[in-house]
């Protein structure tokens, strides 16, 4: 078995990435402290073809060298916006009929293994803050609360981590 080379894998340009359909998806980052943790969110989000990521509060924005080295790039082909208030930004997209789903911790939750997503629905992800996770408020105005099982003796993942988990498990779902 070979490894192929990069001119081997057959990527799209960021012309073709923006033209393309994307996935019913959208990743909002509440409050997110890392840049590195940011940049490894845009660039999983270019991998599945992520619709938008929403930086949201403390959460930095490009252009930013440090994200830029994590993202390598995505944060050219990812469409992104900066939404001051989460919750705002919360209520908006479910006005719009977006269904939010926040991923935490919490009682009554769903785990991410029994969830099936409705097809012809759009969803949008709330990922955490890295010490205090997703907002109260932000949780309780969510349409679901998802979390990803976990058996070993800590009890969480790293955002870009959990990140990746989620939108690869909707990805396989959804298509």
């Amino acid at each position: 078995m070979r490894k192929l080379k990069n001119n081997e894998l057959g990527r799209i340009s960021v012309d073709e990435f923006k033209a393309v359909e994307k996935m019913p998806l959208i990743v909002i980052l509440d409050n997110i402290r890392s840049l590195n943790n940011i940049g490894s969110v845009f660039r999983t989000s270019d991998a599945f073809l992520i619709e938008k990521i929403y930086l949201c509060g403390i959460s930095a924005t490009p252009p930013n060298k440090d994200i830029h080295k994590t993202a390598l790039g995505a944060t050219e082909s990812v469409n992104w916006e900066y939404a001051e208030d989460t919750l705002a930004l919360v209520k908006k997209l479910k006005a719009e009929k977006v269904k939010v789903l926040a991923i935490e911790q919490a009682e009554n939750s769903t785990k991410l293994n029994t969830f099936f997503p409705e097809k012809n629905q759009k969803y949008a992800i709330v990922m955490g803050n890295e010490v205090k996770g997703v907002q109260q408020d932000v949780v309780n105005a969510s349409d679901d609360c998802i979390e990803i099982p976990q058996l070993g003796t800590k009890h969480s993942l790293n955002i870009s981590v959990t990140t990746g988990v989620v939108i690869w498990d909707l990805f396989c779902k959804l298509k």
